[in-house]
């Protein structure tokens, strides 16, 4: 979880990264609150990257957010190094503070919470990725602490 926030102010973007989908959602450091956003269903890395650009001259985040996938116990496995390449990548073309964030069972959750406000199953698919991503930014925030100049909570 991140320990310092400059002022602890400004927009994140977060991600929850998907081979097929990105789930991105985004919100207000100062707020602490986050919003589901969009899916990304672009299959071309070019195109995924492309719409990702678009977001952020769109938002003007100070920051990135990825959920990283991991097993229950917290070890890695095939889909942590392929976000590890996305995050690698996100930092690369754009030039932001990258935060590695939360993700187990944040699909299950956003699944449970889509049901239970009356989204059927079979249409909760079309949100589910952004939700995941606002849960990934929500937990993010929550466990944020604003450092003092002295570098201190």
């Amino acid at each position: 979880m991140p320990k310092f926030m400059p002022e602890g102010k400004g927009t994140f973007l977060a991600f929850d990264f998907g081979i097929k989908r990105i789930g991105v959602a985004v919100g207000e450091a100062e707020l602490k609150l986050a919003h589901p956003l969009t899916t990304l269903r672009d299959t071309s890395n070019a195109d995924r990257f492309s719409a990702i650009a678009n977001l952020i001259r769109e938002w003007s985040p100070v920051g990135l957010v990825v959920g990283l996938p991991v097993n229950l116990d917290g070890t890695h496995h095939a889909m942590t190094a392929r976000c590890q390449r996305f995050i690698n990548q996100l930092h690369g073309r754009f030039g932001l503070p990258v935060h590695c964030a939360e993700e187990r069972l944040s699909s299950v959750e956003a699944e449970a919470r889509l049901q239970a406000n009356g989204f059927p199953a079979r249409d909760s698919k079309e949100c589910l990725d952004a939700v995941a991503a606002q849960i990934i930014l929500q937990d993010f925030f929550d466990h944020m602490t604003a450092l003092d100049a002295y570098g201190k909570p």
